[in-house]
C-alpha cells in the first residue's frame, strides 16, 4: 500500500490534441526542473511525480529506496501551438547533466536518471533527433538520456509540489542546487517567461 494519497490520480493513459500536449522527463530532483516548466510561456501545468517503475504504486520513500526503478520526472501539459514539443526537449538538455547515469550533482541512485517517456510516436522521433542532433552540441561526453515509452505517472505527494516556489531560501537544497538553475534557465530564457510578461 502507497503512503502517498495522490496515487488515486495516476495518470495511465496519454491523449495528445492540437491545444495540449504531454511532456514526461526525468532530470534528476523533480524539485530542480519543475520551477524550469512553470514559468515557461505555453505551460499550462508541471507537475512532479514518478514513472517507469516496475512497482505498481509509487511513493517518495518506496522510490527514494531504489527497489522500485522510478524516476523522479516532471508531467508537462503544454499548448504546442506556443511552445513546441523540441523546444521543451531542448530545454531540458540545457538545464540537467544527461551524460552521468543515475546522478545529478551530489543526487545518486536510479531516481535521478535522465529519461524522457515518449507518449505517441511522434514524441519518440523528435527525441530520437534531439537526442541526436541538439544534445551532444552542448555536452561533450556521450548522452546517456533513456528513451522510453510512456508509462503510468504517479504525481508526487503534495509537500513536492511547486517546492521551489514554497520553500525557496528557506532550504539549503534549494540556495545551493536548484536556484543556480533556475537562474541560469531564466538568463538564457528571458523572453520566454510567464514571469516576465508585461
Amino acid at each position: 500500500m502507497s503512503k502517498n494519497p495522490n496515487v488515486a490520480n495516476a495518470i495511465v493513459h496519454v491523449n495528445n490534441t492540437d491545444r495540449e500536449e504531454v511532456a514526461i522527463i526525468g532530470g534528476g530532483c523533480f524539485w530542480c526542473i519543475e520551477p524550469i516548466y512553470s514559468d515557461l510561456i505555453g505551460v499550462e501545468a508541471s507537475i512532479s511525480g514518478y514513472a517507469g517503475g516496475k512497482a505498481e504504486t509509487a511513493d517518495y520513500e518506496s522510490v527514494c529506496s531504489k527497489t522500485t526503478k522510478h524516476v523522479e520526472v516532471i508531467l508537462i501539459r503544454f499548448d504546442p501551438q506556443v511552445v513546441s514539443y523540441e523546444e521543451i526537449l531542448q530545454i531540458f538538455f540545457s538545464v540537467h547533466d544527461p551524460t552521468t547515469p543515475n546522478r545529478q550533482g551530489n543526487d545518486s541512485g536510479p531516481q535521478y536518471r535522465s529519461a524522457i517517456f515518449y507518449t505517441d510516436e511522434r514524441q519518440k522521433e523528435i527525441a530520437e533527433k534531439v537526442i541526436k542532433d541538439f544534445a551532444p552540441s552542448l555536452h561533450d561526453d556521450p548522452i546517456v538520456t533513456e528513451l522510453l515509452p510512456f508509462s503510468p505517472f504517479y504525481p508526487a505527494e503534495d509537500y513536492h509540489q511547486d517546492y521551489f516556489n514554497k520553500v525557496g531560501d528557506r532550504n539549503p537544497y534549494c540556495n545551493f542546487v536548484i536556484k543556480p538553475k533556475v537562474s541560469k534557465f531564466r538568463k538564457s530564457f528571458a523572453g520566454r517567461l510567464k514571469s516576465n510578461q508585461t
